[in-house]
């Protein structure tokens, strides 16, 4: 624990507890977890429909508490997050581990008594996954942490799904793989223009391990799988027109994004504007590619 984090002078504030959740990474969860539960077939209260995604949020606040509360003294070291509460002084870990356990527990609870124990099953594996396998083991041991571990960012749209259906079939876990492929791009364009930061905390990113070459390459080369996944559903028949278009045109504008990524040799953060353009675009992209699906199955149903 820092110096700072032993001199806590007053008790943490409600924005520290909200810090704690990662905000801007629960919006994404939990649009893509509404994206599911719209498109899927069949019926849901809307009272049961807002439970499942309060669930989901809260249970992506866990995941981010967890996460903050396991790495405080790894963010203290890295410019980014060591603003963050923990870092910061701003709140002990006892504190966070608490508040982390408690939203994993109550998410969990609710989502199998209001919704289905299906869909809180999976729930309870993805919180599981991405505070025990991805933070605690993958993330500080292997530079594929971010391949491995996206599958737990990539769980939100099907237990949105199963909330409204109580099974999963093949269109959920198609929407799983999207995330899923799109992750490493998506990050390994970050962990590009971040390199320095991530060396720092010694966290084992792609870049700081294999070298810049070689994580080009990785992005260029999953960004072709992402795109044909991103296409799957209209070739399937599941979408219409309005979703297979604009899937197409998005997946090329990412790929057309991700071969200037390739293509540059620039080793300086400052010089690395093709992967800052790709890191803004990959959240757009995936933040309309499923608005676009829900909107599109929404219609053809």
């Amino acid at each position: 624990m820092t110096t700072a984090a032993r001199d806590i002078l007053m008790p943490a504030e409600w924005r520290d507890f909200w810090a704690l959740t990662k905000p801007r990474v629960m919006s994404l969860v939990v649009f893509t977890a509404l994206c599911g539960l719209l498109a899927a077939p069949g019926n849901i209260h809307p009272i049961i429909a807002f439970t499942a995604v309060l669930c989901i949020a809260l249970g992506a606040g866990a995941c981010g508490s967890l996460n903050q509360w396991y790495e405080a003294d790894v963010d203290a070291k890295m410019a980014r997050t060591a603003q963050r509460p923990l870092p910061a002084g701003r709140m002990d870990r006892e504190a966070a581990l608490h508040f982390g356990v408690g939203l994993a527990a109550f998410s969990v609870g609710i989502m199998g008594v209001a919704v289905n124990w299906l869909s809180a099953g999976l729930l309870a594996f993805s919180i599981f996954f991405y505070s025990i396998v991805y933070t605690i083991w993958l993330k500080p041991n292997t530079p594929q942490n971010i391949v491995i571990g996206g599958a737990a960012g990539a769980f939100p749209p099907v237990i949105g799904w199963a909330a409204v259906t109580g099974d999963v079939t093949f269109l959920p876990v198609l929407l799983f793989a999207i995330i899923f492929l799109w992750t490493p791009p998506h990050f390994w364009a970050l962990a590009l223009f971040m390199k320095t930061d991530y060396g720092a905390a010694g966290i084992p990113m792609l870049p700081n391990v294999k070298g810049q070459r070689v994580t080009r390459n990785q992005i260029f080369g999953y960004s072709f799988p992402m795109a044909g996944a991103a296409i799957l559903p209209f070739i399937l028949g599941d979408s219409g027109w309005l979703y297979g278009a604009t899937s197409m045109l998005l997946s090329g504008l990412f790929l057309i994004l991700a071969f200037r990524v390739w293509q540059n040799e620039a080793t300086d953060a400052a010089a690395m504007k093709p992967e800052k353009q790709l890191f803004a675009f990959s959240i757009l992209y995936l933040f309309l590619l499923f608005a676009l699906f829900a909107i599109d199955r929404m219609v053809i149903a």
